[in-house]
């Protein structure tokens, strides 16, 4: 585990990924973070902070690696990839994402997972870009990305590929908040947890898990369909 952090007060957990890179996605990526998720739901903390290195939230998969995987590969990581993502959508402590920078493509997949976001100012980009490079979106990804991004916006950010500054995803509702250039948004998230850290775990935990189980049960009816396409 070389690419993680995993630092908690016994309250808030951070999840603080810094690959000295792009943060880059792949299959021991996702396994890395899923134990961190496990690790946090059992040790009774309260809210989970997710963070990348100052300037970069996460670029997405490692496109260097998807070459070079054969087809049962390239399926593993994308199913992998799906199922992670989904377990931050549906995890039922409270998510908090400390966007340090660009969130690109799994990196913005992962920031729109969590409940709430907080961006860092700066010429940085949100952008669901999977189109635009030829990657076809699967129905998990609209659907995480949907839940955020306001359906006026549907098209252009998920269909389009429309990559949004920091400060126009606040003015969009994608972020709950924007930490000014040279500010900690790391800390700024963690004082911002106040209130999710004294909602009662288990109705939290219900509430989140009926709000998303129509679109959970949909997108993980279609994902073994989509993997084969």
């Amino acid at each position: 585990m070389d690419r993680m952090r995993y630092e908690s007060d016994g309250k808030i957990t951070r999840i603080l990924i810094d690959d000295g890179k792009a943060n880059a996605m792949s299959v021991p990526f996702f396994a890395e973070l899923t134990q961190l998720l496990d690790r946090a739901e059992g040790d009774g903390s309260s809210v989970v902070v997710i963070a990348g290195r100052t300037g970069m939230f996460s670029g997405g998969l490692d496109l260097k690696l998807l070459p070079t995987l054969s087809r049962d590969g390239l399926r593993e990581l994308s199913e992998t990839f799906a199922r992670t993502m989904l377990r931050v959508f549906t995890f039922p402590l409270p998510t908090v994402a400390a966007v340090t920078g660009h969130a690109i493509a799994g990196g913005a997949v992962l920031a729109y997972a969590c409940d709430r976001r907080y961006a860092l100012d700066g010429r940085f980009r949100l952008q669901l870009n999977e189109v635009a490079i030829g990657i076809p979106m699967p129905s998990w990804m609209a659907a995480i990305g949907g839940s955020v991004i306001p359906p006026h916006l549907h098209v252009a950010a998920l269909l389009h590929a429309r990559s949004f500054a920091p400060s126009e995803a606040l003015t969009n509702g994608m972020i709950d908040g924007l930490v000014a250039e040279g500010e900690d948004v790391v800390a700024h998230a963690i004082a911002s947890c106040a209130d999710l850290a004294a909602f009662p775990r288990d109705a939290y935990a219900t509430t989140k898990r009926r709000l998303r189980a129509a679109d959970l049960a949909r997108v993980t009816a279609l994902l073994p369909d989509e993997l084969a396409g």
